[in-house]
């Protein structure tokens, strides 16, 4: 038996709209974590693939675009 058949199905994601995000449209980011991911997606086409980065380089990703 392997680890990934005693684990169950992963817990849906729980994304949340960036609140730079307005209502008429443009550039708008969504988030979703986990305790070891990061998920970035266009919340504009939410059926492309997120993009999934660890929380160090999410944390130096958002101290670069505060600059």
């Amino acid at each position: 038996m392997n680890a990934e058949a005693t684990r169950g199905p992963a817990p849906a994601l729980v994304w949340a709209k960036s609140s730079y995000s307005g209502a008429e449209g443009g550039q708008c980011v969504e988030v979703a974590t986990t305790r070891v991911t990061v998920h970035v997606r266009d919340s504009k086409d939410t059926t492309r693939a997120a993009l999934a980065v660890n929380p160090t380089a999410w944390t130096a990703f958002v101290h670069f675009a505060a600059l």
